[in-house]
């Protein structure tokens, strides 16, 4: 990370969307525990016994963690059908991304960024001293990694929703490994479908995280997964006792639990597909493999207008104009079925 860049995000922002005036890209969630949040796309259950044992290892937060994460490593391979030594635990899927730009991505050079996507990458990018080449989501996979040090794909794409065809996915990862290029594909809600996982895919650094699938945002566990190359530099790179106790333990405990995430997944399904049905008569709406629906606007309300009317009901949904080349869009997430009917009214559809 060059100081230079930093500085230059500080005070002249970015032209990548909104920032504010730290240079900090928005996201969704909302502070007050009293307001129902659509606006952040975490699952609202997590597994059971995730809180016990959290507890139960608090008391090795009194001594450093073992920084060979066996367990955790263990756990996340058997997620994504990789080898565990090609696992490396972060402190989020964010820091995941981090990592693999500052092991990927030279100052000076160029990175293969789809937009509208995740705001982060950007500035990612910039914090490195590179640039960003924003291309269409949709047409990412079909542009030339040649002369990039690294191309991103967002599997499925936030805030639009959908998955990208797992065999031209794989054929893209073929053209940026045949043209020295990193692929880094960050798979943060891959888990709630039944999609394949680019893992231990040579050539490809994945990014995941426990954030989104198990609801716990707060834990701050996540994991890249790489081989060769790109798995040495990470391992090498990463900072030591990346994760702390407590969120290894609970990290494992929750990437074990296969019911929690079929369950997980067939609710979200459900719901998503009664959501996208009845909001389709007052929005444009994005079709979604994820967790979230993109609305669009159709000029009878403002975003202001919506964001005023869900406030006023102690809901916050995502105002989507941050996102680059969204100008009358919002977001809301699948929450569960009470919530999300008690949305559905306060938007009269």
């Amino acid at each position: 990370m060059l100081p230079d860049a930093v500085d230059e995000l500080r005070e002249s922002g970015s032209e990548d969307g909104a920032v504010d005036e730290q240079g900090r890209v928005p996201h969704g969630s909302a502070d007050d525990p009293w307001v129902l949040d659509f606006s952040a796309n975490t699952n609202p259950r997590s597994p059971d016994g995730a809180a016990r044992v959290y507890e139960s290892s608090l008391a090795s937060a009194r001594r450093y963690p073992p920084d060979d994460y066996c367990a955790f490593r263990a756990a996340a391979s058997e997620v994504v059908d990789c080898e565990a030594r090609e696992v490396i635990p972060t402190a989020g899927g964010l820091a995941a991304i981090r990592l693999t730009l500052q092991t990927s991505v030279e100052p000076g050079g160029s990175v293969l960024v789809p937009a509208p996507s995740f705001g982060e990458y950007a500035r990612e990018v910039r914090l490195q001293g590179a640039t960003p080449t924003f291309v269409d989501h949709d047409a990412i996979l079909d542009a030339d990694p040649a002369g990039h040090d690294l191309a991103i794909v967002c599997n499925p794409n936030n805030p639009t929703g959908e998955c990208y065809d797992a065999e031209r996915l794989r054929a893209f990862a073929e053209r940026c490994r045949d043209a020295d290029t990193t692929l880094l594909v960050d798979e943060a809600f891959l888990g709630f479908t039944d999609e394949p996982s680019l893992a231990g895919t040579p050539g490809v650094v994945v990014a995941r995280a426990l954030t989104k699938l198990y609801g716990l945002p707060g834990l701050r566990a996540g994991y890249a997964v790489a081989t060769g190359r790109h798995r040495d530099r990470l391992d090498t790179a990463r900072i030591a006792w990346s994760l702390s106790g407590p969120a290894a333990a609970v990290g494992t405990h929750c990437l074990r639990d296969t019911e929690f995430v079929a369950a997980t997944r067939e609710r979200v399904s459900a719901e998503r597909e009664r959501m996208r049905t009845q909001l389709a008569g007052r929005f444009r709406v994005s079709p979604s493999d994820a967790p979230f629906l993109l609305l669009e606007l159709d000029g009878r309300d403002t975003v202001e207008e919506l964001l005023a009317t869900v406030r006023e009901h102690d809901m916050a949904i995502r105002d989507a104009r941050t996102f680059r080349g969204l100008d009358a869009h919002v977001r809301i997430a699948v929450r569960m079925p009470d919530e999300n009917q008690q949305l559905l009214g306060v938007l009269d559809v």
